[in-house]
């Protein structure tokens, strides 16, 4: 049991304080909270290769509590990870309490939270502490934070405490940090008149972190780490009508750490986006420039934990399982060219192109390539304790990391019959993502009918195909999907590697819904893959086996 201990006295203090506070000024109290449970009872599967399991079930159970009240909120997290799902890091496992909060709003515009909490900075590419389970991340700080708005148009942050890394807090560094935003048009009346909002922003990062014996290989030399490491961000956006532009620059200091190779390089990004928006139409278009922007509250750490900040990646994130086959992870070490447009377009009703219900089209393009780099004089044949290299900031590299071009199509036939098509052509680097593989390039088509019956009862189906003549070839899938309302969802899927290996991956499953109740069993296979959510990744291994989900909130 982990996460016990004066953190629970704190907390308990804090509660009868809570309790108090609300029974003194008569307010409402209201409970909230949630259960999440995943279960995989596990088989072997050597086809697949799942190895051995040593635990007949594995289970990422959460359960979250909270007080409200007009004033003060409370809350607390039970975590049982003692037989984690597949897939996450060997510190993972554990069950205790890590996760727990109060935080006091004054009347007069500002609140106060004590305890772990997450927060962001503008986009995130110097603070951002978030919990996405599914990848096993959650880097909240456990510390204290002051928020103010008392000014017109001003909100103002300061926070500063140890960040989590699974069950330990004791081995991080201190992460401390503010953030400014003011939004412009508050002392303009012409600006409001006209439709015009203005946002600027600034923020700061500091993380103080120990030293580390780092050798340089072959020598006596140690190198001489900065034990603080800065980062600052300034931003603007502007909007006016159906038209916003977004600016945002960070820099950070140097930062020698397992990702970049404990080299000197300063860390840097640039990102620029500009949108149109209006009933049927729209346009989005982004540029990105980063190089050596991995900031980690622990320098010598791998995987997905402990990052201080996060940076998005600007690749399509897809839900269809073929064009999420190959999905991309952000290169915040190694640094990347960054270029995305999304455009969309819906025909009117009673057009040539629009038909009895109109249609709606989404063109998508995702390129990513390396930066242009010149390696600096290594020391001892290597760059540890060197700059590491040097780049010309507005020259883009010769090496593709990934390509997405993919246009979607939404189109009503009936009134009960909705169809979705779409064509992707990819590019995927996979000695870059991975680490091996070469580059794989590959054309997928889907296609999704949804036919509604009545009110209660929907039939869905998917066919999907993937063409490739690297990794392990093509791809074809398959998926059903019988919704009876309100209660029941029955899903089969199969995913067949009619490539190489001629592996089918099928899964069955029945889905319960009660009012705020869900439930989902099922059983079949899953391909070793990695699962992605906003440009970070973690590798899944197969596996086969019964699966059952539990979710309720209240």
């Amino acid at each position: 049991m982990k996460g016990y201990g004066k953190p629970i006295a704190l907390f308990c203090a804090g509660l009868l304080a809570f309790t108090s506070h609300a029974q003194e000024h008569e307010r409402k109290v209201v409970l909230h909270g949630s259960i999440q449970s995943d279960v995989l009872i596990p088989e072997e599967d050597e086809k697949i290769g799942t190895g051995s399991y040593d635990d007949w079930a594995l289970t990422n159970t959460y359960v979250d509590l909270g007080l409200m009240s007009k004033n003060v909120e409370a809350g607390a997290r039970l975590e049982f990870t003692e037989y984690p799902l597949p897939g996450f890091e060997a510190d993972f496992k554990g069950w205790g309490v890590p996760h727990l909060y109060l935080k006091g709003i004054s009347d007069f515009g500002f609140d106060v939270t004590v305890g772990d909490f997450y927060d962001q900075f503008g986009s995130g590419f110097i603070f951002r502490t978030y919990e996405e389970r599914s990848l096993g991340i959650d880097n909240s700080l456990r510390g204290a934070r002051l928020n103010v708005t008392a000014w017109k148009g001003v909100q103002f942050k300061v926070l500063g405490g140890l960040q989590r890394r699974y069950w330990d807090w004791k081995h991080g560094a201190w992460v401390g940090g503010a953030d400014l935003e003011m939004n412009l048009e508050q002392y303009s009346s012409k600006m409001r008149d006209k439709g015009i909002t203005w946002m600027v922003g600034a923020s700061g990062v500091l993380k103080q972190e120990g030293d580390e014996d780092i050798i340089v290989s072959g020598t006596n030399y140690r190198l001489d780490l900065p034990t603080t490491v800065g980062a600052f961000d300034v931003r603007s956006r502007f909007q006016k009508g159906n038209y916003s532009v977004l600016a945002e620059y960070a820099w950070k200091s140097q930062d020698p750490s397992f990702d970049n190779g404990y080299i000197y390089h300063r860390g840097n990004a640039l990102m620029l986006s500009a949108s149109y928006s209006k009933r049927g139409a729209s346009a989005l278009v982004q540029v990105k420039r980063s190089e050596d922007m991995s900031y980690r509250s622990q320098r010598s750490m791998v995987g997905t934990s402990v990052f201080i900040n996060n940076m998005p990646a600007f690749a399509y994130q897809h839900t269809y399982a073929l064009a999420a086959l190959y999905p991309y992870a952000t290169q915040a070490a190694k640094g990347e060219w960054a270029f995305q447009g999304e455009f969309g377009y819906s025909f009117k009703r009673n057009t040539a192109l629009g038909g009895k219900y109109g249609t709606k089209l989404k063109l998508n393009v995702s390129h990513i390539r390396s930066l242009d780099k010149d390696p600096v004089e290594e020391f001892n044949g290597s760059t540890y304790g060197t700059d590491g290299y040097k780049s010309k900031f507005f020259k883009v590299g010769g090496e593709t990391y990934y390509q997405d071009i993919n246009l979607q199509m939404e189109k009503k036939l009936t009134k009960a019959f909705k169809l979705n098509l779409m064509y992707m052509n990819q590019r995927y680097n996979k000695d870059v993502v991975e680490g091996h593989g070469g580059t794989i390039k590959s054309n997928i088509a889907v296609a999704e009918g949804k036919y509604q019956f009545n009110k209660k009862l929907t039939l869905r189906a998917e066919a999907q195909y993937l063409a490739t003549r690297q990794d392990e070839g093509d791809w074809t899938y398959g998926l059903l999907e019988l919704s009876v309302l309100p209660y029941f969802m029955f899903t089969v899927s199969d995913m067949w590697n009619n490539g190489a290996t001629n592996l089918h991956y099928y899964m069955g499953s029945v889905t319960f819904n009660y009012k705020a109740h869900r439930l989902m069993a099922g059983y079949g296979r899953t391909r070793a893959g990695y699962n992605c959510s906003g440009g970070v990744c973690r590798y899944v291994p197969a596996s086969r086996g019964f699966q059952v989900s539990y979710n309720y909130n209240f």
